[in-house]
Parts: structure tokens; C-alpha cells; sequence
């Protein structure tokens, strides 16, 4: 892990040409930090993150208003929420490396704050605050289809804005006349960084299975891995 991380290299990684490079070394330094950190550092990311988070809503919004004009309101407001939600911008957050640049205290760090989806959905929404800051709503706009888009068009497409656990039940009242129970199969890891194993059972039937950071995560991840295999079992939808 970088002790001294130069914010710059993630820019670069990203394709970004920044112009000031300050905006986005605030944007990756959570408030704990300047408890340890030298006088002259005096800004923490809740700001750009506020920010940030205005630009993410206006940007999904418009693309949604724009691309999907047979969508009614409800539905663009579930797709939104879908992909702006903490554990989504979480999961882009790491796919980029951004918790390894955060600046943070050693106790933050100790107790994983690297892997915290709130702090790296956080950092995520600061780091975006910058970039409107430094570039402009556009270099927003470019940034947000290449990466964000794509998987918003998954959401749209699969409808994952819907509680999967919900959908997954319905469908085997629907079919089977059978309730959905969820087990755990597994958990593993240390306390801060639990990784837990759901199975879903109708009667003594499993379906699917799923992992995630809480049991609510890996249940849910369940219920669309058993989504999909009723799908596929065509025999059983038309019978």
C-alpha cells in the first residue's frame, strides 16, 4: 500500500488530464486524516463530495430522461437510485483502485477503511466533484457514460433496480406455491472484511447461491442466481 500516494497516477490510469492536481488530492483525503496529518493540510473531500453527488444525479437523470423516453418517472427514479446507491459507486470505487490513494488515519485504515463501501462511495463522488471543478460538466458527462452507462443499461435491461429477493419469491409462490428459505452456507474472513454464503432452498430444492459482505448481500445475489436458472428452465415457465 502507498504511504505518500500520488493522486496523479489514477488520473492518469483513468485517461484524465487534470489541471489541478490539488482538487483531486482533497478529494482523496478523508476527514481523519488531518487529525495526523501536517498544518498546511487543512481540506477534507465532504465538500467535492456534496458537490460531486449533484453532478452524478443531474448527469444519470438527464441520460435517463434522454435515452429512455418510454420509461415513466417511477422507473427512471429506480434506475437512478440503482446506479448512484453506495454500494454501486463502491464497487466502480474499487474497480478503479481508488481506496489504495485515499488519505486517511492510521485507525481509519487499521479498521479497513480502504474496503469501507461508504468511504470509497464517498471518495467516488468527491473525486467527481473535482473533476467538474477542474474539467467541467462535459469531462463529467464523457467520464460517467464510458464507465457508469454501461452497467446502468444492465439495470435497465434485467430490471436489478427491483429487490431481487421480492422477485425471486413472487415468481415461486407463482410456480411452486412454495415459500424461498435462505441458509448460510459459509462465512469467512476477519471480522472487518466478513465474505458470507447464502443458499436459497425452495422445499428441499437449492437454487441459487450467492456471496457478499453481509448475509443480506450474499441472499440477495442468491435470489438472481435463482432468478436466472428459473428462467433458463424454460419447461418450467411454460408448464
Amino acid at each position: 500500500m502507498k504511504t505518500n500516494p500520488d493522486v496523479k497516477e489514477i488520473t492518469t490510469k483513468l485517461g484524465i488530464k487534470i489541471k489541478k492536481i490539488e482538487l483531486y488530492e482533497i478529494a482523496f483525503t478523508h476527514r481523519s486524516y488531518l487529525n495526523e496529518a501536517k498544518k498546511e493540510i487543512r481540506a477534507h473531500n465532504e465538500r467535492l463530495e456534496f458537490l460531486g453527488d449533484a453532478v452524478l444525479e443531474l448527469i444519470i437523470s438527464e441520460y435517463l430522461y434522454t435515452k429512455h423516453p418510454d420509461h415513466p418517472e417511477g422507473d427512471l427514479t429506480s434506475f437512478r437510485s440503482a446506479i448512484v446507491k453506495a454500494p454501486s459507486l463502491a464497487k466502480f470505487a474499487k474497480d478503479f483502485g481508488f481506496g489504495e490513494y485515499l488519505r486517511m488515519s492510521k485507525g481509519e485504515e487499521i479498521t479497513g477503511g480502504r474496503t469501507k463501501d461508504y468511504l470509497l462511495a464517498n471518495t467516488f463522488e468527491s473525486f467527481l466533484g473535482a473533476l467538474y471543478i477542474d474539467l467541467g460538466y462535459k469531462e463529467c458527462q464523457k467520464f460517467i457514460y464510458k464507465h457508469l452507462v454501461p452497467e446502468l443499461e444492465n439495470i435497465i435491461a434485467n430490471r436489478l433496480d427491483v429487490d431481487q429477493k421480492s422477485k425471486f419469491q413472487e415468481m415461486a409462490q407463482s410456480l411452486f406455491k412454495l415459500t424461498p428459505e435462505y441458509k448460510l452456507l459459509k462465512e469467512e474472513g476477519p471480522d472487518h472484511e466478513k465474505i458470507f454464503t447464502m443458499a436459497v432452498f425452495l422445499g428441499e430444492k437449492q437454487y441459487g447461491i450467492g456471496k457478499g459482505p453481509s448475509k443480506q448481500k450474499a441472499e440477495e445475489e442468491a435470489a438472481l442466481n435463482s432468478l436466472k436458472m428459473l428462467r433458463e428452465d424454460k419447461s418450467v415457465i411454460t408448464s
